[in-house]
């Protein structure tokens, strides 16, 4: 296991008998070539909020980004706990994977440049951003702030022969 590598344990609660912890690589995997998460945040009045969106798994942290005024900027505002959550729509194959952690934003247009660049390869030229003040900015010049979640924990549910949970933790 390499510095930048979670801790890895397995729920036998929740595993088949003698399953192992799933490696962090297939959830590195699945979370780097996923097309769509979604997105749990808090409304400021206590509520949840859930929504679908677009990202990109970059350097240990999932990108996504967002209108100032949509109802999960808002939310992020008053608590940037999250929760991202892809994977499959099955029951008896494929893995599902659960981040935990902060959503911060980031305004570094060279690091923004980056990720418009790996937005745009992930998904082709009908999500082309030019970035400006700190921000995506789109076709119409919708500003878009861009935030990363760094994991904290991650869980992953494999489904199947054999079904695991495994829990990674991130120092």
């Amino acid at each position: 296991m390499s510095a930048d590598e979670p801790t890895a344990e397995l729920d036998p609660r929740y595993s088949s008998p003698g399953a192992e912890a799933g490696p962090w690589a297939d959830a590195e995997k699945l979370l780097s070539d996923a097309e769509l998460y979604w997105l749990s945040t808090v409304r400021p009045d206590g509520r949840p909020h859930v929504t679908p969106l677009i990202g990109v798994w970059w350097q240990g942290a999932l990108y996504f980004s967002t209108g100032p005024q949509e109802r999960k900027a808002r939310n992020l505002t008053a608590n940037p706990e999250v929760v991202l959550t892809t994977g499959t729509n099955s029951w008896s194959a494929g893995l599902d994977v659960v981040v935990e952690g902060r959503a911060v934003q980031v305004s570094d247009e060279d690091v923004l440049a980056r990720l418009a660049e790996a937005w745009e390869t992930k998904y082709g030229p009908v999500w082309h951003f030019d970035v400006a003040d700190g921000a995506f900015l789109g076709s119409l010049d919708n500003r878009a702030d861009v935030f990363a979640v760094s994991p904290r924990t991650v869980f992953g549910f494999g489904k199947g022969d054999p079904f695991t949970q495994t829990r990674w933790r991130f120092a």
